[in-house]
């Protein structure tokens, strides 16, 4: 299958560059994959296109301001240490409670052994390793906590496709979900920046379950598809874990032949790659799932797991049965999990629709339930 498959030419105003005014302002296009039905509506009406009983599933990481600008640190002539230009580093991911992998700029000048300063020295970094596509590995000094330091520095990390000159105060809020609890993702599950807590609590009072579980989104969701072979790619793994709350929520809902919503891309392979370590554990899920003629139920993971499940057309999936999903980046890893779902003709279509009718796209466009 070939990466110039999941293809489309889009008008650049549509990328948006602002949040809607309010969360559940954004629009939203219905997809049916039994029927090809395309329906437009808004997002305040998304309770209204579930049944009681359906189960619909959050993921509740957490952005932190990943984003850090420092200085140079230079050794004149004399040995004296002065400030020299401005650096950014891009947290990417831990490695060790001070060792980063990162994005530098300007990186080609900071090779390893160069140092930073950031927070006037409260914070020092140094390159120690480069890797590919522009990776460096650095090292931290912090006085005080680290990570509550780069809280208090940190800046929200924008996907490159939003321009900023700088931090946007309202992205510190916006660029985050209502749910979000667990500290530990550089980009937000962007489907769930639409809800709001009066349409959850909408949600709940038409008898509809709602789970959270937990993935971690890694600065891979923004990297490019660089072969042409959409087998020959690769996804950055991430981290995710499941509750035995959310558990048992999930097993139960499919038992009873419940649908699944998937709330972004995100959930969605944190249940299918829950799915795919299928087995009983100690305490956990204990309900038969006959309906998706498996032996066993999933098993919850309380503990963090790793996954880089990369879901394209051909995955079978076996927990969800809806998605709720934003409009995704052309040749794009996340727009074939999507076709994986609802079949390529069927997207690329919608996304055919979305463009005549100038809906807005990825981080902070519209939306897209598809069921």
């Amino acid at each position: 299958m070939r990466v110039s498959e999941f293809d489309y030419e889009l008008p650049e105003r549509l990328v948006a560059q602002e949040p809607a005014q309010r969360r559940d302002m954004s629009r939203l296009m219905v997809v049916d994959r039994a029927t090809g039905a395309l329906i437009d509506s808004v997002f305040a009406k998304l309770p209204d296109h579930f049944n009681p009983g359906d189960l619909l599933v959050l993921n509740n990481t957490r952005v932190f301001p990943a984003r850090l600008i420092g200085r140079r640190i230079r050794k004149t002539v004399r040995g004296e240490t002065v400030l020299g230009g401005r650096v950014e580093v891009f947290l990417v991911s831990r490695i060790e409670p001070l060792v980063w992998e990162a994005l530098v700029k300007p990186g080609k000048s900071l090779l390893p052994g160069a140092r930073v300063e950031f927070a006037r020295g409260k914070l020092t970094a140094e390159v120690i390793e480069w890797r590919d596509f522009g990776r460096r590995v650095v090292r931290f000094e912090a006085e005080g906590d680290f990570d509550e330091i780069i809280d208090r520095i940190g800046r929200t990390p924008l996907p490159p496709y939003i321009k900023r000159d700088e931090g946007d105060r309202l992205d510190a809020e916006r660029y985050q979900t209502v749910f979000a609890r667990e500290r530990g993702a550089v980009a937000a599950p962007t489907a769930g920046l639409h809800f709001t807590p009066e349409l959850l609590d909408r949600s709940r009072a038409r008898g509809i379950e709602i789970a959270e579980v937990t993935l971690h989104v890694g600065y891979g969701t923004f990297q490019p598809v660089r072969v042409d072979r959409v087998e020959d790619h690769r996804v950055e793994p991430e981290v995710y874990s499941i509750s035995d709350e959310a558990g048992a929520l999930i097993n139960r809902a499919l038992s009873e032949e419940r649908r699944v919503i998937a709330v972004g891309t995100t959930t969605t392979r944190a249940l299918e790659s829950a799915a795919a370590r299928w087995g009983m554990g100690d305490g956990g899920w204990e309900l038969v799932c006959t309906e998706h003629s498996l032996a066993q139920p999933l098993t919850p993971n309380p503990q963090p797991l790793t996954t880089d499940l990369f879901i394209y057309p051909g995955f079978e999936f076996k927990v969800i049965s809806g998605l709720v999903t934003n409009f995704h980046l052309p040749r794009s890893s996340l727009l074939m999990l999507v076709s994986a779902f609802a079949g390529r003709g069927l997207i690329l279509k919608a996304y055919r629709h979305a463009i005549e009718k100038e809906y807005r796209f990825y981080s902070y466009g519209d939306a897209m339930l598809i069921l």
